[in-house]
């Protein structure tokens, strides 16, 4: 169970890296949730992956903790209100540069430059 996690979470941050180094802002949103996903999985898996025990003390012998159950409920929201902000930022920028390249520029290779013009 541990090998399929850790397999996950690396998988994860691979895709949200790779995304985020793309010069769209969809891409980097994409990237930044991934990256959030796998984080939200390593909380959850640093708190022992066990199954069938109760999350409470005193309902069993042995429990679950619950600490990383309550740190994952309130990455993803936060997580959450990041990527409606992080949207928002995309769509005001697509809106004020006319494109949506995360620094504002077109790359044109087919543009003469000012040099080759004369």
């Amino acid at each position: 169970m541990e090998i399929l996690y850790s397999t996950c979470v690396g998988i994860l941050v691979t895709c949200g890296l790779f995304l985020i180094l793309r010069a769209r802002t969809f891409p980097v949103v994409l990237g930044l949730t991934m990256m959030s996903y796998a984080v939200n999985l390593f909380l959850f898996a640093s708190g022992r992956l066990n199954s069938n025990q109760a999350a409470v003390l005193g309902q069993s012998a042995q429990y679950a903790d619950p600490l990383p159950q309550a740190l994952v409920l309130t990455a993803i929201v936060i997580g959450f209100a990041m990527t409606a902000f992080v949207v928002i930022l995309s769509i005001r920028g697509r809106a004020d540069l006319g494109n949506d390249h995360v620094d504002g520029i077109i790359p044109n290779k087919n543009k003469k430059s000012k040099r080759e013009s004369r």
